[in-house]
């Protein structure tokens, strides 16, 4: 029998109370990695930081633009001494120089494989528009990385309730060979809908105390 962990789990955090701490312009720039994070991407117009912003009942936490690709940094958002979010730069990058791209396309990759407190991704597309191939993309590095992802339809506003329901069918149907790491929903920044889903998903990876199995097996 292994010994219960010296720390506990932390208990589900108030996302109102979430607060900047820090951007990395690089992977080897990002904070201490330890606790529990969880990440959000997206194409540069998947409305990722108004999600956020939503979510927290700020609107001034993550930077919004109405030029898609402005977030070009890995910022980081204090839930809790132990507990952040994570705000990836927009992939697509709307009118950012193609070697910048590629840098950037780097950067994500290894943040993805190798951040050992990130717990979850929540990947955003625009409901009208899911599952292109920079989605893809990231689904394929997240699932190399056997990370969980929940996916956030986003602009569910922008459609009428059947056409939003059927998208969000369609994106679960072609994503059911990965069920048991992926989950899908509705959801409007605008609105404000769908955060008591994505709240349980999150407060989920938040507060996962398999964090320490994972420690007792790399020891072994």
């Amino acid at each position: 029998m292994s010994e219960a962990p010296e720390t506990p789990a932390p208990t589900a955090p108030d996302y109102r109370r979430a607060e900047f701490l820090t951007s990395a312009g690089k992977f080897a720039q990002c904070p201490e990695d330890s606790g529990w994070e969880v990440a959000f991407a997206g194409r540069s117009n998947a409305g990722k930081s108004s999600a956020i912003n939503s979510l927290t009942g700020n609107a001034k936490l993550a930077r919004t633009s109405k030029t898609p690709g402005r977030t070009q940094l890995i910022n980081f958002f204090t839930l809790s001494p132990s507990q952040r979010l994570v705000d990836l730069p927009g992939y697509g990058f709307a009118k950012v120089p193609q070697k910048v791209k590629l840098e950037w396309t780097k950067q994500l990759e290894a943040y993805l494989a190798q951040r050992q407190s990130l717990r979850g991704l929540v990947l955003l597309m625009d409901v009208r528009h899911p599952l292109q191939p920079f989605d893809q993309q990231m689904l394929g590095w997240a699932l190399a990385a056997h990370m969980p992802v929940h996916i956030l339809l986003t602009k569910a506003d922008k459609l009428k309730k059947g056409p939003a329901g059927n998208t969000l069918l369609q994106v679960r149907k072609e994503l059911k060979a990965h069920a048991d790491l992926v989950s899908v929903q509705l959801f409007s920044a605008l609105k404000h809908s769908g955060h008591k889903e994505l709240i349980k998903v999150l407060d989920g990876w938040l507060t996962d105390d398999s964090v320490y199995e994972d420690e007792e097996i790399e020891s072994v």
